[in-house]
């Protein structure tokens, strides 16, 4: 027997799953290709531009912030290896922005500096350095100053103290925030900082897990798993990093969703042949001095790259001018997690 209302049905719903298919299709092609931006500062010599800047034979994204083109400007080397802080450090920096201008890129291969079509089979930490030092020099030019203060942030601090060291002329300072040692030094006692927690807290099965990872992290062959330490606490303490990292990469006004996919495919595809090679050739080994001041800042509870391993090799290197710095509140993100003491230390240290 024919049933002409099933059809009907039928056919409303098929129309209805025809409509939220082209919906959702529209909606990812928005969300691929939707204009991105960085909210501006109005005041008279400010600048807020988030573009793309041919450095070393690459485009490199930038952003720069300040409400005063005057003021000292600070380079941000970020970390991962491939881990952008462009779309979620805003948040943090509004303090900065009174008293300094700052610049933050992403490197070669990460986040929007990675090209769908580009050939990285060259792609080293040593050409990161290099693209760091040409940076400096395009931002020295542009923003009409004769040096520049370093940041560097996690494995950021590996590729901003070899360029310090084979530039001072070019820095007024070197800051290093959860600053890069000897890595396995720093894995051991991440490791054993996570097995000392699973034990207190009766997590027996992750304290088994963990000790089976010993000799390969004693090796080199491996970090302690990061889920494990941002579960242990050694990741941040004063917020959730997974989660503001995340809102910023899919919110942030700074990056669409054809940027995340960017970022994604560049952590896959790099990050673990720039960390081998940090793992190799240890800062500890290749630089012992800097001629320019030296600070580090390390969170009290550090243990993506621990306060004391950074602590040893603070001691070794020969500068005029240094200082080790803990902030009793935070782990790996100090400038984020402590923002309003960053700050104050920042200007106490460079704003006369």
């Amino acid at each position: 027997m024919y049933n002409k209302k099933g059809v009907t049905m039928k056919r409303k719903l098929l129309k209805a799953l025809k409509v939220l298919s082209i919906s959702i299709l529209v909606l990812i092609l928005i969300g691929l290709f939707f204009p991105t931006w960085t909210p501006k500062i109005i005041e008279e010599n400010s600048i807020s531009v988030l573009e793309q800047v041919k450095i070393n034979g690459t485009d490199h994204e930038i952003m720069i912030r300040g409400k005063n083109k005057s003021n000292p400007v600070i380079i941000f080397v970020h970390g991962g290896p491939g881990c952008s802080e462009i779309p979620y450090v805003i948040k943090y920096q509004d303090l900065l922005e009174d008293n300094f201008t700052i610049v933050h890129y992403d490197q070669r291969a990460s986040g929007k500096s990675y090209h769908f079509f580009e050939d990285y089979s060259n792609l080293s930490t040593d050409l990161l350095v290099e693209d760091l030092l040409e940076m400096t020099d395009y931002i020295s030019d542009r923003l009409d100053k004769e040096k520049v203060i370093l940041i560097g942030h996690s494995f950021g601090t590996y590729i901003g103290t070899k360029a310090v060291y084979e530039a001072p002329e070019k820095y007024e300072a070197y800051v290093g925030i959860g600053q890069m040692s000897d890595v396995i030094e720093s894995e051991i006692e991440s490791l054993n900082y996570c097995i000392d927690q699973a034990h207190q807290m009766g997590n027996y099965k992750d304290v088994e897990y963990l000790q089976e990872l010993r000799e390969d992290i004693d090796r080199g062959e491996m970090l302690t798993p990061r889920n494990y330490v941002r579960k242990y606490g050694g990741t941040s303490r004063q917020f959730n990093d997974e989660t503001e990292i995340l809102k910023g990469y899919l919110f942030g006004s700074e990056y669409n969703l054809l940027d995340s996919i960017r970022f994604l495919i560049s952590v896959n595809k790099y990050q673990g042949d720039l960390l081998e090679e940090a793992i190799n050739d240890s800062l500890v080994n290749h630089v012992t001095k800097l001629e320019v001041p030296c600070y580090f800042i390390m969170g009290k509870y550090d243990y993506m790259t621990t306060v004391k391993a950074a602590k040893n090799y603070f001691n070794e290197i020969e500068a005029e001018e240094k200082e080790f710095v803990i902030f009793e509140e935070s782990a790996h993100y100090p400038q984020f997690e402590e923002e309003e003491k960053f700050y104050e230390w920042m200007c106490e240290k460079f704003i006369k």
